[in-house]
Formats: C-alpha cells, structure tokens, sequence
C-alpha cells in the first residue's frame, strides 16, 4: 500500500509539473520584433497582451546596476554632414572632403566619450573623431569633427553613426545614424 502512495504521490506531483509547464506557455508567446527594417537577434515575448524585448536592443546606452535597476539613455541626436559649408545627404562615388556635426540634447545620465563613425556598404567601419567627455558633461552639446577626406569607394548606402560610452571601461554604443547614398 505504501508503494502505490509513493507512485500516485509522484504521477499526480509530476502531472502539476506538466500543466503549469503547459499554462506557463500558453500566456507567453516568442515573437520575432523587427526595428527600422532589421529583425531583432534574441526577438521577443508576448506576455499578458504585452511585448517585451531586450533592454540593449531598445536603442541607447543601456546601464544596470546591479541591484536591479537598468536605465536606457537616448537622447534626442542630429546629425548633419557638410561639403565646404552647404549640407547635403548624398554623394557620388570617390573622395570627397566633409564635416560632420552632431548635436545631442536631453541628455538625462553621464557619459564617458562619444564618437562618430562610419560604416561602408560592406560593413567595413572607420572611426572618424571620438572625444572623452569626463568632467565636461552637459544635458545639451555639439560635436563638431574636424574636416577629413572619406573615399566613398562603391555605390550603396553608408552609415554615419554617432556613438556614446557609459563609463571609461565600457563600449561604444550607436545611438544615431544617418544613411549617406553613394551613386555612379
């Protein structure tokens, strides 16, 4: 008698286990999240009628601290590239002599440096200008890069990012862009 206690104790134990298993898959779903035209890699969840994604494919420089708090900062930022002094968006294949400004406003945490960058059709990146913001940080600041020459070497799309860092140890993370279109 106690043998089948033991046996009904553990069929019912496990058929509890199989059914919260199944309750707890029905009220969350994987979903596939797409931003700007590009699939998010870990996607998302449905939960209770609400989306949830990963806090770093949000866009911004994404903190956490530790003790359970993580902070998302993306402030507003614009991005305007210069020929000589006229503003222009696309260029023709070849070497061309630009400035790029960015400016950045409700800046609302510190960052360590920011940095502007960009990226070919190939994926290829060049790091045009980056400056440490330590000490000098601000809710509401230009970064002007000095003028260079770029070789814009195929047609297609080019990128121009404009890159933050939370602290001196941690990455650089995109949280502007702007797309250039190289033409024949």
């Amino acid at each position: 008698m106690n043998r089948w206690k033991k046996v009904t104790l553990c069929v019912f134990a496990f058929s509890l286990m199989g059914g919260s298993l199944l309750f707890a898959d029905s009220v969350s779903k994987k979903i596939r999240v797409w931003s700007n035209g590009t699939e998010i890699v870990d996607g998302g969840y449905l939960i209770d009628g609400k989306t949830y994604i990963p806090a770093r494919e949000a866009g911004g420089v994404v903190n956490w601290d530790g003790s359970g708090k993580v902070t998302i900062l993306k402030p507003n930022v614009h991005i305007v590239l210069f020929k000589d002094n006229t503003v222009f968006g696309n260029v023709n294949v070849g070497k061309l002599k630009i400035k790029i400004l960015t400016q950045v406003d409700s800046l609302t945490e510190e960052v360590s440096a920011v940095k502007v960058a960009i990226t070919d059709p190939s994926g290829n990146v060049k790091d045009i200008q980056s400056q440490e913001l330590e000490g000098s940080q601000k809710d509401n600041f230009w970064f002007p890069t000095s003028e260079f020459t770029y070789d814009f070497k195929e047609t297609g799309k080019y990128r121009v990012g404009f890159y933050m860092k939370a602290s001196k140890n941690a990455d650089y993370v995109l949280v502007s862009e702007k797309v250039i279109t190289a033409l024949n």
